[in-house]
């Protein structure tokens, strides 16, 4: 006769695993993190590190909680204050009217007047979510190709956003027939008001590309994004201008992360950007020019690659990116580039972007 207890715990073994290789646990983890982000200020974050662990857990749930009642529309936050009371009072309140006595479950009823309130969230967290996915479709249909065709060289662009949309530009056109220009842009900020304003530069950027070229043309769109943006905001640019018949580019950095070339054995860091775009009016450029020869790589990254975080906190950095690289330029830009996103998602354990992720990945053939 088989033994149902010697099986037993292999069963609920496999099932734990299971639930684990789902990331079920690890999603969990992830979804109180963020409501702890969400409704606690960083002030009322560092005043619970002093507490001891009662007290603590107390404040937790009671600063969670008034600040989720807080963010709730007048009438909503009226509707669940009333919920609560008559969940956490009597079970039930009798009173008599005309010599008949009546009972009702006041629990139930503060129960449903809970439900009502999550029910109209829940709403409008559904509608602006197919906004949001509206909007990520629209960003899709204007990135380029992953792969743009460019004679003499081989190219790999990859953006992943942090939430719905992303704050992050990274584009490549040809404002005619002599140039071809690789860009990447991260806003400040992330989510829809990043979006919105990655759009907008990208418009500027294109339609003043064919009158302008390299330092004039960043200059040009700094006024221009200076005069039609609020003072609050500001973008990184890293230009790239390039063309078939030549292994010399062109570059302009725009307040944004020093990018790597990748040569045999041996991986240079190029030099520090000027002011970032929308800082300040009239700001001044500086035009470098870098020869890549065949078979050199140059990685261009958002700083959502190096500030990607593991569960203890830890940033990815540019050290161990440098390290990830090394030797690396024989391989292919796509493989080269699936191998950096590979290398982010183990060392974050697959948890949630803390910011937009970019990378262009330029090769001399």
């Amino acid at each position: 006769m088989t033994n149902n207890t010697d099986k037993e715990p292999g069963f609920r073994e496999t099932i734990k695993s299971d639930m684990y290789d789902q990331g079920l646990f690890r999603n969990l983890i992830n979804d109180l993190k963020d409501i702890i982000d969400f409704y606690l200020a960083p002030s009322s974050k560092e005043m619970l590190k002093k507490m001891n662990p009662i007290k603590r857990a107390f404040f937790y749930v009671f600063w969670i909680l008034k600040s989720m009642i807080l963010k709730l529309t007048p009438v909503r936050r009226l509707l669940l204050l009333i919920g609560i009371l008559l969940l956490v009072t009597a079970n039930k309140i009798s009173f008599e009217f005309v010599d008949i006595s009546v009972n009702s479950n006041w629990d139930q009823v503060g129960g449903a007047i809970m439900l009502v309130v999550l029910m109209l969230e829940l709403k409008d967290k559904l509608l602006a979510k197919d906004e949001l996915s509206a909007g990520r479709k629209i960003q899709e249909a204007l990135m380029p190709e992953q792969n743009p065709y460019l004679e003499g060289w081989s190219v790999w662009l990859y953006s992943q956003p942090a939430n719905e949309v992303c704050g992050d530009l990274v584009d490549f056109f040809r404002p005619d027939d002599e140039r071809s220009l690789i860009l990447m842009a991260d806003v400040a900020g992330k989510g829809l008001n990043a979006a919105l304003v990655t759009a907008k530069l990208q418009a500027i950027i294109r339609s003043l590309a064919p009158d302008y070229t390299d330092t004039k043309l960043i200059a040009k769109v700094n006024n221009t994004f200076y005069r039609e943006s609020l003072r609050n905001i500001f973008a990184t640019l890293f230009y790239i201008e390039c063309s078939e018949t030549s292994s010399e580019i062109k570059i302009v950095n725009a307040g944004h992360l020093p990018a790597f070339i990748l040569k045999k054995n041996e991986i240079r860091e190029l030099s520090k950007g000027n002011t970032a775009l929308g800082l300040m009016k009239n700001a001044e450029y500086k035009l470098h020019q870098e020869t890549i020869e065949t078979g050199e790589v140059l990685v261009v990254f958002s700083d959502g690659v190096t500030e990607a975080r593991n569960r203890q906190g830890d940033f990815f950095g540019s050290d161990r990116l440098k390290s990830l690289l090394l030797n690396k330029n024989e391989m292919s830009v796509n493989n080269l580039g699936n191998k950096i996103i590979d290398e982010i998602n183990y060392f974050s354990s697959d948890s949630r972007l803390s910011d937009d992720l970019s990378l262009i990945i330029l090769k001399k053939m």
